[in-house]
């Protein structure tokens, strides 16, 4: 499988500098470019590069402003940023890195210098990706972490809200779990885990998509952009994909002594909110409704799924 080439964001005024960067970095990146930092902004929460080239001067909104922006933002601010500038005293230098630049190039750009740091940069960025994924990702399961949740929660919501858009999220557990590991032990309890996060991990088709392990046998499930329509059907594909994998599961509704056990399939119930994110609405409060759409689903017999329009939102 052949890897992504680097995104590339270039924010200058000056048609001909972005030229010559585009000229510079040749074909081994994905160059995008921005001639304001209005629109370096939009670009950069659209679609996040993995390095931003951001001009210093530039009328309006000038490369401090930008930068302050994207460090504002959980979507941008882990994005390493290159100020370039013709200001190349030792005065403005410190300024860019004081600012949390992570380099500063000077005009006019010499290509080799502007090959080299930004190679340097994109090697350190996958090295923190990769120690940060790998703080982000559940041991047992391979799906994101409760921590990973949390941080894309807020992520996602201030993204929906900036849009006006619909943030669905589903809480899903896992019915009988306690029976089945006192049934078959924890070695099996823990390779059910591993079965229906994979089966739930498979049905995230879209990248922003997200299954996480909330804790214990329960997992959360974020559909950004997502009506509550769609949610309800996605997370019925996702329940009866897992009911699909007939992992046997013993149980029984009666004491032992008078019913022999039964067997039957391993289930899950999900609750499921939708919201359109809103200052007087709350992360929180989504998690909430839908923990209390999940309690209603288990009280109502399991091995379903149950759903709500938080707030504004509309299904």
């Amino acid at each position: 499988m052949t890897a992504r080439r680097p995104r590339i964001l270039a924010i200058d005024d000056t048609p001909a500098n972005l030229l010559m960067v585009g000229a510079a970095l040749g074909r081994d990146v994905d160059l995008q470019v921005a001639t304001s930092g209005r629109k370096g902004l939009a670009h950069a929460t659209a679609c996040p590069p993995d390095l931003i080239l951001l001009d210093v001067m530039m009328p309006g909104m000038d490369g401090y402003e930008t930068f302050g922006r994207l460090q504002d933002d959980p979507l941008t601010r882990d994005i390493p940023v290159i100020f370039v500038t013709a200001e190349n005293s030792p005065d403005d230098e410190t300024r860019g890195l004081d600012h949390g630049a992570a380099d500063f190039i000077s005009k006019p750009i010499n290509p080799a210098v502007l090959r080299a740091r930004v190679r340097t940069h994109l090697t350190i960025k996958r090295q923190g990706d990769l120690l940060r994924s790998m703080a982000f990702v559940d041991g047992l399961t391979g799906v994101a972490n409760r921590r990973q949740f949390d941080e894309t929660l807020e992520i996602e919501w201030r993204s929906c809200r900036r849009t006006a858009s619909p943030l669905s999220l589903a809480m899903i557990d896992i019915d009988h779990f306690k029976q089945l590991n006192d049934a078959y032990g924890h070695q099996a309890g823990d390779a059910c885990l591993k079965a229906v996060a994979s089966v739930l991990k498979t049905g995230m088709e879209r990248p922003r998509d997200l299954i996480a392990r909330y804790g214990g046998e329960e997992f959360v499930c974020l559909l950004p952009d997502t009506e509550l329509t769609g949610a309800r059907d996605k997370t019925e594909e996702l329940r009866q994909a897992v009911q699909q994998l007939r992992i046997s599961h013993v149980t029984s509704g009666v004491a032992p002594m008078v019913t022999p056990m039964v067997t039957m399939t391993l289930t899950i119930s999900i609750g499921v909110a939708t919201v359109i994110p809103q200052a007087e609405l709350t992360a929180e409060g989504l998690v909430a409704a839908a923990d209390s759409q999940l309690f209603e689903a288990k009280r109502s017999g399991r091995n379903r799924t149950c759903s709500v329009a938080f707030g504004q939102a509309k299904p």
